[in-house]
């Protein structure tokens, strides 16, 4: 585990044996591949607040050494036009996660997670929806691959579509196929059905969940784009 997190094991029942979770307080990574590509651009160490057979929960907290991708010349990648954003060189630098933290969740098997986030003194912002890959686990973390298009969802119970610019922009410059268009548009609109519904995650009261105060911000180790084990295998 990534800074020695502990592990326990929960009898599954399937053939492939025991599941393994993550102790609440252990250390893992939470990685995305660069779309069209198999590299990591995207590293956040996180703690662990749960994680079982129907939910992973992470809190990303303020400060976080993180891995983020920008262009060649390090201009951040939010400040490229549109239209050459996906197609001009990149690398990935070190950064800090600045403001308020973040919780993450997670159920396995699901194309999207939901982020909660907060205003200074906690005061609750909004969840938000990231279409994503299901994730993957691996001996020291989960990585996935971010299909562009998000859902913010606010305390009201209404919600928007985000990004809708960067998937279709996606799409143009050959990131995401037409099949693949469609099954991340299949997603959002399952999300749709589950905020519609005010299920699970919304309404389990996660919005007034705060960190354990003796939880310290884990380290971004050097081997942060490390191969999993059961890929490189």
């Amino acid at each position: 585990m990534a800074d020695g997190g502990a592990v326990r094991r929960v009898a599954d029942g399937g053939a492939s044996g025991p599941a393994r979770f993550w102790a609440p307080g252990s250390h893992i990574l939470w990685r995305y591949r660069e779309n069209g590509g198999e590299h990591v651009h995207i590293a956040r160490p996180v703690t662990v607040v749960r994680d079982d057979a129907d939910l992973l929960a992470v809190w990303l907290a303020p400060g976080t050494e993180c891995v983020k991708p920008v262009l060649a010349d390090g201009t951040p990648v939010h400040v490229e036009p549109l239209e050459s954003r996906y197609t001009r060189p990149r690398t990935v630098q070190r950064d800090h996660w600045f403001g308020t933290g973040v919780l993450k969740l997670a159920r396995p098997a699901e194309p999207w997670s939901v982020w909660l986030f907060w205003e200074p003194g906690w005061q609750f912002k909004n969840w938000y929806v990231n279409l994503e890959e299901p994730l993957a686990r691996w001996e020291s973390g989960v990585d996935s691959e971010d299909h562009f298009l998000d859902i913010s969802v606010y305390p009201d119970r209404s919600w928007h579509w985000r990004d809708e610019d960067e998937f279709a922009q996606a799409q143009r410059d050959g990131l995401m196929d037409a099949d693949q268009a469609e099954r991340v548009r299949r997603a959002g609109r399952s999300a749709l059905e589950v905020i519609r519904a005010w299920g699970p995650p919304f309404s389990e009261g996660w919005q007034h969940w705060r960190p354990d105060p003796s939880w310290g911000v884990p380290s971004l180790p050097e081997d942060w784009d490390r191969t999993p084990a059961h890929v490189s295998s």
